[in-house]
């Protein structure tokens, strides 16, 4: 083995071309407090690929997420596309003396593999120099990728790629991922970052690229594969670049176009994935994300506090030496994350669903999840038994980011997704987003629900690019057996299509948006009807919610009065109350605090509870139960589910909890009670039912199996 030990190298036993990084003074460089003292226990369960662009890319858009599951002892592995070598400057431009700095995009690059290193070591062990073993190591016949695994935990390993950056964030040139993606260049290369064991450069077919992905997917079998924004929102204003090509044309976005390009990929190598004999399913998760700096803050404080705490290990804020005279961190970054809105939040792309959950007629409870871009059907064995069956297929491909059961008033279910259209092998442009709907048509000999063929129901955007911006479908149900599904348009509006009870669909309307003024609202609608038969539909810009309604579920929709409600991150929940009237649930900026809002019968919406602060982020499930009980179920500032009930009013939140990912579904049982279900990082539900009593209104958390779950605050 070759290790490297104060930026020297010594030969020592072991495998060829295995390095060891070492650095001066290692045993000083354990931190305490709140990082871990050692690694995680290792759990086989579960297994995480991360795909990014760019070394910082994951600690800024998908941290807190990205530490959890380091910390949970699964096999945690990251790639790193590009170089990021930037324009070879390790320093900030407002340095002086920058524009005089050599260019030194080898050097530079090596700098920011050491502070993603430093920054994965110090999650995993609470120690920035921790030592890991690096190697140079073929995904595919010759070409090589620098691999780097940690020694006390050797199943966290980074991989880097080092595929040439675009070096432009918005600027369209063909030597990058995005003109590799869309065909405008045949070739991309790689450039060999400075004292690795990959020693030369190679050249990269946009084929080989997505190879290269399917045979990380095939080498590590994970369970979440976690990309960038493979959809990101356009800019509201254009860039103009004299001189484009047409390939290279096209519509600007918030984001920088390596992160765009880099999930795309990623995309291309779940399908490839998919398509072939693997050992386990696959969930995807999508992070927002230089678009978050224009969106309110949702992370709390103390969740925002600690991420910068990594991302300043990156950014080499305190100029420590790390032994390694390239460089120690990527102080392009330095110590300003405490000062940058990316660090404010964690947003995924899809927003979530609390309906995918629903009773059966004999009772029994089922399920309906995404997993290798299929609808997953699970059933409970028998009626409360709280343990599963599955799951199985419901059919769909590519169906990316959730599913919405929907309960018909036949005691039928209608499931709602959105299918990715990749395009061909040759790249090009012919990649668009559309919303899909399948009807169950029966049920198999174990009672499971079947459905029919996938339908699409189109986009309200019938340019295939403006298609790619369309938000997750909202669907209910009137009391007329009407369906109506609604959607976020690209250009921030809402928009519907509704079906009577012959099944035809109207073509796609616009809501109205009162008084001439265009609203922008974010992803993350919903929609409900009331005990009066009436249709509602709230969905919240970046200061209000903005609401509407139909009277009956075929009269026209109007633009209700404007609700006065505060700003929210984003994503709101939606449910009748039983005397009359509509409660809402989000959550606050800046403190991630639940809030719930009521609308009554005679006045307007108005903040009725604050509930005690968590921490957490993301859509937060409510239900509305027997004998006026409300229920909420979100996650907390470690990622778990945690559940609150009262009657009126939610209660405290509950202890406990298990970690997952999604949004928590809420249902009720044959006996009337309320069950809480999410579905495991390893692709398994786990459930919790009320009890009914103030001092313990849940009971245990039980996995898939009936097996109860204990531990659940320490695991």
């Amino acid at each position: 083995m070759l290790q490297v030990a104060g930026g020297g190298l010594v030969v020592g036993a072991g495998a060829v071309g295995a390095w060891e990084w070492l650095a001066p003074g290692a045993e000083k460089g354990h931190q305490g407090g709140e990082f871990p003292a050692r690694p995680a226990k290792a759990v086989t369960s579960e297994s995480f690929v991360h795909i990014m662009a760019h070394a910082d890319d994951s600690l800024y858009f998908m941290n807190p997420e990205l530490e959890q599951s380091i910390r949970s002892g699964a096999p945690s592995v990251t790639v790193c596309m590009t170089g990021g070598e930037s324009d070879g400057r390790n320093a900030l431009t407002r340095t002086p003396g920058y524009s005089r700095m050599p260019e030194k995009r080898p050097e530079f690059a090596r700098a920011r593999i050491n502070g993603l290193r430093e920054a994965t070591a110090q999650m995993a062990t609470g120690d920035w120099l921790s030592p890991w073993t690096v190697e140079a190591v073929s995904l595919m016949p010759g070409l090589e990728v620098e691999v780097q695994s940690l020694k006390a935990a050797p199943h966290i390993q980074l991989i880097f790629m080092e595929l040439v950056e675009a070096r432009y964030i918005k600027n369209p040139v063909r030597e990058c991922l995005r003109g590799l993606w869309l065909g405008a260049t045949p070739t991309l290369t790689t450039m060999a970052p400075a004292s690795g064991p990959v020693r030369r450069a190679y050249s990269y077919s946009r084929q080989q690229v997505i190879d290269s992905l399917t045979a990380v997917l095939d080498r590590y079998r994970p369970t979440v594969v976690r990309t960038l924004d493979p959809t990101p929102t356009h800019l509201a204003k254009q860039p103009h670049y004299a001189d484009t090509p047409p390939e290279l044309q096209g519509i600007f976005s918030h984001d920088h176009q390596d992160h765009t390009a880099s999930a795309r990929f990623a995309q291309a190598a779940l399908a490839q994935y998919w398509g072939r004999k693997h050992a386990r399913p696959t969930a995807v998760d999508s992070y927002v994300g230089y678009e978050v700096d224009t969106l309110p803050s949702n992370l709390d404080r103390p969740t925002i506090d600690h991420k910068v705490k990594i991302l300043d290990v990156y950014g080499w804020a305190d100029g420590k030496d790390c032994g390694d005279p390239n460089g120690c961190g990527d102080r392009k970054v330095g110590a300003r994350s405490k000062d940058s809105r990316w660090s404010f939040n964690l947003r995924h792309r899809a927003t979530g669903t609390q309906h995918w959950v629903h009773p059966l007629p004999d009772g029994r409870l089922v399920a309906v999840a995404l997993l290798d871009g299929q609808a997953q059907c699970w059933t409970e064995t028998r009626p409360g038994s709280g343990v599963w069956s599955g799951p199985v297929s419901a059919g769909g491909s590519m169906l990316e980011g959730q599913v919405q059961a929907l309960r018909l008033n036949d005691g039928t279910l209608r499931l709602f997704s959105v299918r990715t259209v990749l395009p061909g092998p040759a790249g090009g442009k012919d990649y668009r987003r559309e919303i899909v709907s399948a009807a169950q048509k029966g049920t198999d000999a174990n009672g499971t629900p079947s459905f029919g063929r996938w339908e699409s129901l189109g986009s309200p955007e019938s340019d295939p690019e403006r298609s790619l911006e369309v938000g997750y479908p909202v669907a209910v149900t009137g009391k007329d057996g009407a369906l109506h599904v609604f959607v976020k348009t690209w250009e921030g509006g809402v928009a519907f299509r509704s079906a009577a009870g012959d099944g035809e669909w109207s073509e796609w309307q616009q809501l109205p948006t009162g008084g001439g003024k265009p609203v922008r609202v974010q992803d993350g609608i919903d929609a409900a009807v009331d005990a009066q038969g009436r249709v509602h539909v709230v969905a919240a810009d970046t200061k209000t919610v903005h609401h509407w309604v139909a009277e009956e579920s075929g009269d026209s929709f109007r633009k209700a009065d404007p609700t006065r409600l505060p700003a929210t991150t984003g994503s709101l929940t939606l449910a009748p109350l039983k005397g009359g009237g509509m409660r809402l649930a989000m959550r606050q900026p800046v403190t991630a605090r639940v809030v719930i809002a009521d609308l009554r019968e005679q006045g307007g919406w108005r903040v009725t509870v604050q509930c005690d602060a968590m921490g957490g982020y993301g859509r937060v499930s409510l239900a509305q139960g027997a004998n006026s009980s409300t229920v909420l179920a979100a996650r907390d500032d470690k990622g778990r589910v945690r559940l609150a009930a009262g009657s009126g009013r939610p209660g405290p939140w509950v202890d406990g909890g298990v970690p997952y990912r999604g949004t928590p579904a809420l249902a009720q049982d044959a006996k009337g009670r309320t069950v809480a279900v999410v579905l495991g990082m390893d692709g398994r539900l786990s459930s919790s039912r009320s009890q009914g009593t103030a001092q313990a209104p849940f009971g245990d958390w039980f996995a898939h199996d009936g097996k109860v779950l204990r531990d659940t605050e320490s695991s």
